[in-house]
């Protein structure tokens, strides 16, 4: 049974409509702080971290409401990138964790990500759990007054993630002479990614670090790469890095310019971490993890197993096979030896500890030559439009013209009200044939 509030990350939309009000936000803290205040006999913490949205001022005090409603001690972080405040959840030994971001979704959206004691996105189960909650008509998660939760705001939450980061990498570990163009979608990264670069010893060309509550991935971020291309090119960069607006995701440009996705970054990882008998198992990718990188893997003699979109369930089947690496294309990659969820961040670090001697980005993140991919996002009113005879039929037509010829996926936005098609295929002209028919048919 589908969930009623929670998508493939966390619960998102347009600000003030649906679940996104200060009432939704009030319930959903009450809730969730009453399912992890019951995981726990000590103290009961949760932390609140959020990125640069100016909704997040209205839907923040809702949710810290509704958890000391219920009896939680609430830290609150500012901004902060999605993956600190899943390291920070675990190092502070807190009950739980909530990130307040809509990702690299338009400012006008926003949401939550929940995560765990042990830092992880919740599973399906836990989720399920906390709806019902959300849903009961009964006031008895209210606590008594006498045991109300306090509010403290912490102002030291990047470093801290900072350091953490830090710690994963040798003590002598530099990038001075290294010139690197830095793109932080005017989102959560934009404090913690330029300092950290520079502390290292990087020149630094930062771009979306001034958010001013509109302007978070607005033509900028990991959603619109041709930024950093151009401003490598203009400063004669080594490297070119992109995130998005919760920093989770990570698309980087070679110093010719040359966008590196994240099936690219999944590979040059993958044969890396395999040489230093770091990779544990093997890889997991998604759906929409190009053929390219599989076809690669496999001429490495790499495992590769392909989970539901999401970095979420990505995490999920990491742990069911006990494999350290997985990701998506679209930069999501999860760094199992270091974190529990994608960070922009710490996977820059990882491919920059790899140039750090003066390789080329050039060399180093073109592993494989990918099968050439076409995505095309269909904006719908209701995304159950593909189960229409209409849809349907288009898509089967869809997959019998291109047959072994390549592949045909299509599939509702987990975060967004949009329908994604995607074909891949060494012939153009199927690809486009075949995303045709299914977008005509929508």
């Amino acid at each position: 049974m589908k969930n009623k509030y929670f998508g493939t990350d966390g619960i998102r939309g347009r600000v003030n409509q649906g679940n996104i009000t200060g009432e939704k936000f009030f319930k959903f803290g009450l809730a969730s702080g009453t399912y992890f205040k019951n995981q726990k006999k000590t103290k009961q913490i949760a932390i609140i971290a959020k990125d640069t949205r100016l909704s997040g001022y209205t839907l923040e005090p809702a949710l810290v409401s509704g958890l000391v409603s219920g009896g939680m001690h609430v830290f609150t972080l500012g901004p902060l990138p999605t993956n600190g405040l899943a390291m920070l959840t675990k190092s502070m030994k807190a009950n739980m964790g909530i990130m307040i971001t809509a990702s690299h979704n338009p400012y006008y959206d926003n949401g939550l990500k929940l995560f765990g004691p042990d830092g992880m996105k919740l599973s399906d189960k836990i989720e399920k759990k906390i709806e019902k909650l959300i849903d009961a008509k009964n006031t008895s998660q209210l606590t008594n007054p006498k045991l109300l939760g306090r509010v403290k705001r912490l102002e030291n939450g990047n470093d801290k993630y900072i350091k953490i980061l830090r710690k994963n990498f040798p003590k002598n570990f530099h990038l001075k002479g290294m010139k690197i163009v830095l793109d932080c979608a005017n989102g959560a990264g934009y404090k913690a990614a330029p300092k950290l670069l520079r502390d290292l010893g990087a020149k630094v060309q930062s771009i979306g670090v001034k958010p001013n509550g509109f302007n978070i991935n607005e033509k900028c971020g990991s959603t619109h790469p041709s930024r950093i291309k151009l401003a490598v090119k203009k400063f004669k960069a080594h490297v070119g890095i992109s995130f998005d607006g919760d920093a989770d995701r990570i698309i980087m440009c070679d110093e010719k310019g040359k966008i590196i996705d994240g099936d690219q970054i999944i590979g040059m990882l993958a044969k890396r971490w395999k040489s230093k008998k770091i990779l544990k198992g093997g890889v997991v990718g998604t759906l929409m993890s190009n053929y390219g990188l599989e076809k690669f893997l496999d001429n490495e003699k790499i495992r590769f197993y392909r989970s539901k979109v999401g970095d979420r369930y990505v995490k999920e089947k990491m742990k069911k096979l006990n494999f350290n690496l997985g990701g998506e294309q679209s930069g999501h990659i999860i760094l199992g030896k270091f974190a529990t969820t994608g960070d922009g961040l710490l996977v820059a670090l990882e491919v920059l500890f790899a140039l750090r001697k003066r390789k080329k980005a050039s060399k180093m993140l073109n592993v494989f030559k990918p099968l050439p991919q076409i995505l095309e996002n269909v904006t719908v009113k209701n995304k159950n439009i593909i189960k229409n005879i209409r849809c349907k039929n288009a898509i089967k037509r869809s997959h019998k013209i291109m047959g072994d010829k390549g592949r045909v996926l299509v599939r509702k936005s987990g975060t967004e009200p949009k329908i994604r098609i995607m074909a891949e295929s060494y012939d153009k002209k199927l690809i486009l044939r075949c995303i045709n028919i299914i977008k005509r048919s929508i």
